[in-house]
């Protein structure tokens, strides 16, 4: 008897989706009282690590269409934590910077990582070794 090749549980797909509606769970109650989507909190975790970007840097960074960005940047704006402004250089091009809010709640953000591997219960190694696995599987996603 052969194995069935569409089974649901050796589907990459599917674990890919399971564990990452998992993870963001894990993330959440943390993300709240900051006030921050997951969404939101991978868009000020790149303007952590170099603020100002445009938007077309940022949403190279981030994988998103600039369609998807926009909502997001506009939600961050509106709590104060970003501002949208017209490039001086190009003015087609909108750059996206972290107001004194934006950078303060960095503080509160540098809990999260530990926070999240503590409740996750596995080891820094595995956690590392995952996320360049998924990392490879992303690269080869993107070439096809």
């Amino acid at each position: 008897m052969t194995e069935d090749l569409l089974a649901l549980e050796r589907q990459v797909c599917f674990a890919l989706s399971v564990a990452s509606r998992s993870v963001v769970g894990v993330y959440r109650p943390l993300l709240e009282p900051m006030g921050l989507t997951h969404p939101q909190y991978l868009v000020m975790l790149a303007l952590w690590q170099r603020s100002p970007l445009s938007v077309k840097e940022l949403s190279g960074q981030l994988m998103l269409d600039p369609g998807t960005l926009s909502p997001l940047l506009k939600r961050l704006e509106a709590g104060g934590l970003v501002r949208r402004d017209r490039d001086p250089d190009d003015e087609r091009s909108l750059a996206v910077t972290l107001t004194d809010a934006g950078r303060a709640l960095r503080a509160e953000a540098e809990k999260i990582p530990g926070t999240i591997v503590e409740r996750l219960g596995i080891p820094v190694g595995r956690l590392q070794e995952l996320h360049a696995a998924l990392t490879t599987v992303i690269a080869a996603a993107a070439k096809t």
